[in-house]
């Protein structure tokens, strides 16, 4: 039988996956700050779900995966470290685009939830 864990293991899973992402300090050294600009999509009659921006500074944790926004999505989410990670790789200050929830139910298919979003990375003036 599974059991869903409960409201204390899914906080310490959550609290483990975040010491592992390491923070912005150690795995991005030569940035600054990074921010999120994020619309939020869903396959409804009213399709704007949120808007929200994110910012990260060095002392907080390199985890840029979020959770969908639909609660009855499973293993979805967006994942937008692979974009920040070749932004920081080729030093590039910003980039847009869309991404698609890649998680789904019965009730919910593919694309049922997308972000628009723009990154922005600031570095450090001494480029370390």
């Amino acid at each position: 039988m599974i059991r869903k864990q409960s409201y204390k293991e899914q906080l310490e899973v959550k609290k483990n996956i975040m010491l592992a992402a390491g923070l912005v300090s150690e795995r991005f050294p030569g940035v600054a700050n990074i921010e999120f600009r994020m619309t939020y999509y869903q396959k409804t009659a009213d399709p704007v779900l949120m808007k929200r921006t994110v910012s990260f500074c060095p002392t907080n944790y390199a985890f840029f995966r979020l959770d969908c926004m639909r609660d009855e999505c499973t293993n979805g989410g967006f994942d937008l470290a692979p974009l920040v990670a070749s932004l920081v790789k080729d030093r590039k200050p910003t980039v847009k685009g869309n991404i698609n929830c890649h998680g789904k139910t019965e009730n919910l298919g593919h694309g049922h939830a997308s972000i628009a979003y723009e990154i922005n990375i600031q570095y450090r003036k001494n480029g370390k």
